[in-house]
């Protein structure tokens, strides 16, 4: 019960082996953005980084299977947050982070760098020739994929949430293995983190995902971000309506790259209508892209996550835009005055009044005559 609890507050206490996440894995086909949810993983060493359960605190270099089953390693950057098994969790930019208190926010470019400059970015044997060359003396003059886990997620911990991991115990109950960590996440928190600003490009997306206009107008713009390349365009539009950019030109596939914007070009002549675009590129989950819950705006709770190792797929991104006749008339209402104004209204339905009353009380009269004419024949 006690290693659940640890992981249900960490997110890191998954079993799993560590070959799963040494190779590059493909990302999957989905509607933007990329959506995964947590599987197992490569374990790490548990970690002290404080009091209660952060004493002896589960590490793991998470394993985020995406819609095809296809997975990618991620890092907990959010400690007391616990992670749903069941919630997606969706690719996101930095700045959509779900608590815009935490140290997380000011902190990004050097858990940036912390992600580039650990593991997996860089693998094991790579870490302990750095580590030695700064004359740190390793267990059996080598680093260990479960020390190389809990120095780098230690690390990310120390930026993410502020908390650091006790340098007289850093790993409960292993002084060797914890010698190791506390070198890795001293090198990775130490000076020569300089931070790295470049928050990486969205796999594939295209933003926003709606817009509204009229006939006769260019609608948009969409914007495309990418980490890839586009291989494909598919549309559903009525006859006539391009997809374009700004000065009318017809796009296609090898044009529309990160940044482009597209336009639905829509003909004057057309009919109140919409249409849709779907674009598919080659494209990669970059390290550093960052992973919430599907549904946190509505107050769904579930840890967030960072990618730890970049990965490539074929992925799409849709966006639609809809339109009204250009000669659509703006209601009488929200015009100027004019015959049917207010007032006009006021004084035209008085002046129906009268003969209407009039017309009335003579009907009325010569339905009382006629019943009185036919009493009197009986």
């Amino acid at each position: 019960m006690a290693s659940r609890f640890k992981f249900a507050r960490a997110g890191a206490g998954i079993t799993g082996v560590a070959a799963v996440l040494l190779m590059a894995a493909a990302i999957p086909a989905s509607a933007d953005p990329a959506v995964g949810r947590v599987e197992d993983g490569a374990k790490g060493l548990s970690v002290n980084v404080g009091d209660g359960f952060k004493s002896d605190l589960a590490t793991e270099l998470i394993a985020l299977s995406l819609d095809d089953g296809s997975k990618i390693g991620v890092y907990c950057v959010e400690i007391d947050t616990p992670l749903d098994r069941n919630e997606p969790l969706v690719e996101k930019n930095w700045e959509d982070y779900p608590d815009q208190a935490s140290p997380f926010n000011e902190n990004q470019d050097q858990i940036n760098w912390v992600l580039h400059n650990g593991f997996p970015e860089k693998k094991t044997g790579e870490l302990a020739k750095v580590l030695t060359d700064r004359g740190t003396a390793l267990n059996d003059g080598s680093l260990s994929v479960a020390e190389a886990v809990a120095g780098t997620q230690a690390a990310i911990w120390r930026f993410s949430d502020e908390v650091e991991l006790d340098p007289a115990d850093p790993v409960p109950g292993d002084a060797r293995g914890g010698q190791d960590v506390l070198a890795l996440f001293e090198f990775l928190t130490g000076p020569d983190n300089v931070g790295l600003s470049n928050e990486p490009n969205a796999a594939l997306s295209i933003d926003p995902k709606t817009r509204d206009g009229k006939a006769g107008e260019r609608i948009g713009p969409f914007t495309v971000s990418t980490s890839g390349t586009i291989e494909k365009i598919a549309t559903s539009l009525p006859y006539g309506v391009r997809i374009t950019d700004l000065d009318g030109r017809a796009l296609n596939a090898k044009q529309i790259k990160n940044g482009t914007e597209l336009f639905f070009d829509v003909p004057a002549d057309s009919a109140d209508g919409a249409g849709s675009i779907e674009i598919t590129g080659l494209a990669n989950v970059d390290t550093g892209r960052l992973f919430v819950a599907q549904d946190y705006l509505n107050g769904q709770e579930s840890q967030s996550v960072i990618v730890a190792d970049a990965a490539q797929s074929r992925l799409t991104a849709d966006a639609s835009a809809e339109w009204t006749e250009e000669d659509a008339q703006t209601p009488p209402a929200q015009q100027g005055k004019n015959e049917f104004d207010d007032d006009d209204l006021a004084e035209t339905g008085a002046s129906i009044l009268v003969p209407l009353i009039i017309g009335g009380v003579l009907i009325v009269g010569g339905a009382g005559t006629l019943l009185l004419l036919r009493r009197k024949k009986i």
